[in-house]
Formats: C-alpha cells, sequence, structure tokens
C-alpha cells in the first residue's frame, strides 16, 4: 500500500458515502428517515450520524487534536444539519490525506492510547471498511423500505474513474 492507494480508497468511500445520500436517502420522506427499525443502530438517521461521527473521531486522533465525541443522532433533526457537518468531516478528512506519505503509513499514531499499538495503514483501512459496513447496513434498511439501490462496490468506483482518465 501506499498514500495514493489510500487516497483512492477515500475518494471511492466519500463517493459512495455521497451516492447514498443523494439517491437513496434524500428522497426519503421523514419518517422513514427517522424512523426506529430493529437493526444494528437503528434508523437511517441513527447510522448516518454513527458514520460520520466515527470517521470524525478517528481522524481527529489522527491530526492530533481533540475527539469530538460520538455525536447524538436526535441533535441532527434535519438532513440539512447532517449534510453541513458531514461535509465538514469530510473536508477534514481530505485535508489530512492530503499531507500523507508512504513512510507515516507504517508509524503507530495511537501509541500511548493502546497496549497494542496498530499501524496508520491499519487505521485508515478500517475506516473505509467500516464506512462499507454502514453503507450495507443503510442499504438493508433502504430495501426493507422498497428503495430500489445497485450495488456501490469499489470495483464499479474505480472502473467509472478509468474511463476518465486519458489513455
Amino acid at each position: 500500500m501506499n498514500a495514493n492507494a489510500f487516497r483512492d480508497l477515500y475518494a471511492y468511500h466519500f463517493a459512495a458515502n455521497r451516492k447514498v445520500w443523494d439517491e437513496y436517502i434524500v428522497p426519503l420522506r421523514q419518517e422513514q428517515f427517522v424512523q426506529p427499525v430493529q437493526y444494528s443502530i437503528g434508523s437511517v438517521r441513527n447510522h448516518i450520524v454513527d458514520l460520520m461521527s466515527v470517521d470524525d473521531s478517528w481522524f481527529a486522533g489522527l491530526r492530533g487534536v481533540d475527539e469530538p465525541g460520538f455525536l447524538n443522532p436526535v441533535r441532527f433533526a434535519s438532513r440539512e444539519k447532517i449534510r453541513t457537518h458531514w461535509d465538514s468531516v469530510e473536508q477534514n478528512m481530505q485535508t489530512y490525506l492530503s499531507t500523507l506519505q508512504d513512510s507515516s503509513l507504517i508509524t503507530q499514531p495511537f501509541l500511548e492510547y493502546d497496549e497494542d499499538p496498530i499501524y496508520l495503514w491499519q487505521v485508515l483501512f478500517h475506516v473505509v471498511n467500516r464506512g462499507t459496513d454502514h453503507r450495507a447496513q443503510m442499504l438493508r434498511i433502504l430495501h426493507d423500505f422498497g428503495v430500489e439501490t445497485d450495488a456501490p462496490d469499489y470495483v464499479f468506483f474505480s472502473q467509472s474513474v478509468c474511463e476518465l482518465m486519458p489513455a
């Protein structure tokens, strides 16, 4: 792995989040958006807030700033408020990723907190992987609501990016 590979994975992460948001969540009725479900951590709103909260917490730690703590979904009653906050979280992540160097991937950023230190590349992979899991959980809920979705697979993202690249 190298820093550019992680930037590519995060481009996918951001694009996949945006696709699920724009195509499937924005059109939901408010009742569906906040509807309690017995699957995973609850409503679609709860999944979104948890996803951005965890992304923000991990990257705050990587950036060396105070971790914001977990966000309460109730404080995000409107999708506009979520989108504004999520855009800020994503911008902070992109700023961090823009400075990422290959050599930093084997550093251990949380030595003072962990008995079993993890490498930066493992943290970065974990956050992307967790996002994939949350998107899959949201797609399950959306499917149960009758929303037609398609596969947000990385390979489809990478193919669309390659089509845009000059030969």
